[in-house]
């Protein structure tokens, strides 16, 4: 079984949508867009994977605004892969930005956290780990 590569710094990694009600949106999403929604539980609830029709792709997520994302606006949010998270959250506030949400863990797949720039836009940024995810 081979490993999936990972991906290179300074590239789009992924896309979430954190909305306070992410079932109704889901729904929206279903039938304008003709995703397919999984359900990932979140202990107590569900977040959504939203899946092309045809291929089952995963393309993006719906999430709810709860616990660990409370904070985020609703928004899509795109996540960019980068080489040090550490590093680029003392680069993002040396060079005027702050972090809008700590520095999660997520496992196998690496950790993250969301910044906003200078000029007020938000992303994630995205540390890989080393194996896995």
């Amino acid at each position: 079984m081979s490993e999936t590569p990972k991906p290179e710094p300074g590239s789009i990694t992924w896309y979430d949508l954190t909305v306070p009600d992410a079932e109704n949106v889901r729904q929206f999403y279903e039938a304008v867009v003709g995703w397919k929604a999984e359900p990932v539980d979140m202990g107590g609830y569900n977040d959504f994977n939203m899946m092309t029709p045809s291929s089952g792709r995963t393309m993006a997520g719906v999430c709810h605004a709860r616990g660990a994302n409370a904070t985020l606006p609703s928004q899509w949010l795109i996540y960019v892969s980068v080489a040090n998270l550490d590093e680029s959250i003392r680069q993002c506030v040396a060079k005027g930005g702050k972090v809008v949400a700590p520095e999660r863990d997520m496992g196998e797949m690496g950790r993250f956290c969301v910044i906003q720039d200078p000029a007020g836009a938000v992303c994630a940024l995205f540390e890989h780990a080393a194996r896995g995810g």
